[in-house]
C-alpha cells in the first residue's frame, strides 16, 4: 500500500505529547485561508511512500521517541483523505506499542472507520470555527457539521482529544463563534486540552513561490491582551488551555 507523504519532521510537545515523529501527508479538501502550508494541499506535492517504507523512517527515531515519552502524528494536508494508507501506518505503529496520534480537520471525518480509530490513541482536532457561515469563510469550502460529527463520535469512543482554534482577528476572534466552539469543546468530555493558536504569517513566502495571492496578507497576528481574553473564555468552561 503506497501514499503520498509530503514530509516529516521530529517535534516536541506540539504534535502531540512528548517527542514526535511526524508525517506530512500531502492532499487537503480545504482551502483555508489562514494555512501556512499550501505546499500540502496537492498529492502531486508529495512522494510515493509504501507503509514499509513510512515504518523503516520511524524506526530509525524509535528508540528515541519511546524514551522521550512521544510517538508518531500523522498530519497534513489531511491525513483522512488518504484514510486506508493512514489506517495502516497507525495499526503498524500501534502494534509497535508507540503512542499515535492523528492531526484532522474532521472534515472527512467519516472516511475513517472503527479500525482506524481502535488504533489512535489521541486526536488533535482543527475546530476552524463553530459558526456555520465564518467556517465557509475561512475554508472557503464545505460546511462545519462533519467537524462537529467527527468530535461528537471520537467522544463516544472515549477517545482523547486536543482542540485546536486558531485565532484569527476579524476573522474567528467573533466571541459568539470563540463562545461556540468552547461549549462545543467542554461538552464532549474526551477534551484533554485546547490550543489556541495565534494566527501568523510565517507561511506567505510558500504562496509567493507557488505564484499565489496569501489571502491574509493584511491581517496582523492577535494581539497578546485579545490571545489572552480568548485563552480565557476556552478557561472558563473547565478546559485546559494554551
Amino acid at each position: 500500500m503506497t501514499g503520498s507523504v509530503h514530509s516529516y519532521d521530529l517535534s516536541t510537545a506540539v504534535d502531540g505529547p512528548g517527542t514526535r515523529f511526524v508525517a506530512f501527508l500531502a492532499g487537503c479538501p480545504l482551502r483555508c485561508r489562514f494555512c501556512h502550508s499550501p505546499d500540502t494541499w496537492s498529492r502531486r506535492n508529495g512522494r510515493r511512500t509504501t507503509v514499509d517504507d513510512l515504518l523503516a523512517e520511524i524506526g530509525r527515531y524509535r528508540r528515541f521517541i519511546e524514551v522521550a515519552g512521544g510517538g508518531v502524528t500523522l498530519s497534513g494536508g489531511e491525513p483522512l483523505q488518504q484514510a486506508r494508507f493512514t489506517g495502516e501506518v497507525l495499526r503498524r505503529c500501534h502494534d509497535l506499542g508507540l503512542h499515535t496520534a492523528l492531526d484532522t480537520s474532521g472534515f472527512l471525518g467519516d472516511r475513517a472507520d472503527d479500525a482506524l480509530l481502535d488504533a489512535t490513541d489521541l486526536v488533535l482536532l482543527d475546530v476552524k470555527s463553530w459558526d456555520p457561515e465564518t467556517y465557509r469563510q475561512v475554508t472557503r469550502t464545505g460546511a462545519v457539521a462533519p467537524t462537529l460529527r467527527f468530535g461528537r463520535r471520537l467522544a463516544d469512543r472515549g477517545t482523547p482529544i486536543w482542540v485546536r482554534f486558531v485565532l484569527v482577528p476579524g476573522l474567528t476572534d467573533d466571541p459568539r463563534n470563540v463562545d461556540g466552539v468552547a461549549g462545543y469543546a467542554a461538552s464532549l468530555g474526551t477534551v484533554r486540552r485546547v490550543e489556541v493558536l495565534p494566527f501568523h504569517r510565517l507561511g506567505a513566502h510558500k504562496y509567493a513561490e507557488l505564484g499565489l495571492r496569501f489571502p491574509l496578507a493584511d491581517t496582523a497576528p492577535p494581539t497578546p491582551e485579545l490571545l489572552a481574553e480568548v485563552r480565557a473564555r476556552f478557561a472558563a468552561r473547565g478546559l485546559t488551555t494554551y
